[in-house]
């Protein structure tokens, strides 16, 4: 793949972490969210044409975060009616399924899953990276890359960087960042709850695009904090998932609630937890919340233990 293929957004944002400690990483990028989204909602008209128009048949995929991100862009570009979109795990996408253009996300441009799905796709379907590395292997296995560098991240766990991605592709599909941005800075600001901080047990749910959300926040307190958390689409809640709700059990809606589910929180003992900030805005408070609750527990949020920043896999 030549130069001519891939967008660059320049250089990381100075965010006062040094290179090589990770110390205090998490907090540094969490706060400096706001600005990135704003920066990358500057870049969508200048890649358009490498994401997919409208009409498209579109899969897009990843791994770990970058699958849960997949989830929230499918279900908001096929909402918008840009056309169908399904998210994939990269090591379940169906290869044999016809699509106009695969959209791949990947913040280390390293992962196993991700390098062996390009070479199945490769000259069967046009397909463009998301990454924040655009020396990386993923480079030069894809038809085109858009590079995020200035959202990249020292923190093995993801945070800017996946919502920056989400945040180019919610602009693409004609959002407008600048309120979600204003959004976030305000739960960078406000206080974490103590019931949130003293909950013994988390779920999360979302409905529509906020599910993608749902799995990652559950996703983000499991990594930083090993913290109990659960996430579901919110009308599969009644359905199980709220036999394990009880004193110090905190369900965390992320974007519209059913009617009736709060009541229902509530008689099951738990908190019913709800903002009406946009959701990409709300899961800043969750990683907060996450760095707070690894503290607290003696961990280091930016080194959760049996995790690295990229799965690479060693050949059989």
């Amino acid at each position: 793949m030549g130069d001519d293929d891939t967008i660059r957004g320049g250089e990381p944002a100075g965010d006062g972490v040094t290179a090589g400690t990770g110390a205090g990483s998490i907090d540094a990028e969490v706060a400096s969210q706001p600005g990135c989204w704003l920066r990358a909602a500057g870049l969508a008209a200048g890649v358009a044409d490498l994401l997919p128009a409208p009409g498209e048949r579109v899969a897009v995929t990843g791994c770990g975060t970058s699958w849960f991100i997949a989830q929230s862009y499918a279900t908001l570009r096929e909402a918008s009616g840009h056309g169908e979109t399904d998210a994939f795990a990269a090591s379940e996408m169906p290869v044999r399924r016809r699509y106009d253009r695969a959209v791949v996300l990947s913040r280390s441009g390293t992962t196993t899953e991700i390098l062996q799905l390009l070479g199945k796709l490769a000259g069967a379907v046009p397909t463009v990276v998301l990454t924040a590395d655009p020396r990386a292997p993923v480079a030069e296995a894809a038809d085109a890359v858009i590079a995020l560098d200035f959202a990249d991240e020292l923190s093995v766990v993801q945070t800017r960087f996946a919502t920056t991605e989400l945040a180019l592709l919610r602009a693409h599909l004609g959002h407008d960042m600048t309120t979600v941005a204003a959004a976030a800075q305000a739960a960078l600001a406000e206080p974490l709850p103590p019931a949130l901080t003293g909950a013994r047990q988390i779920t999360f749910l979302g409905t529509g695009w906020t599910c993608g959300l749902a799995n990652e926040a559950a996703l983000k307190l499991r990594e930083a904090a090993g913290m109990w958390t659960e996430s579901y689409p919110a009308m599969e809640y009644r359905h199980g998932p709220i036999s394990v709700t009880g004193p110090g059990s905190v369900v965390w809606l992320l974007g519209r609630s059913p009617d009736g589910l709060a009541d229902e929180v509530a008689a099951a003992g738990g908190l019913a937890w709800q903002s009406s900030r946009d959701p990409l805005a709300e899961l800043v408070l969750v990683q907060r919340l996450a760095a707070a609750v690894a503290r607290a527990r003696g961990l280091d949020p930016d080194r959760p233990r049996n995790l690295n920043r990229s799965v690479i896999l060693a050949p059989r």
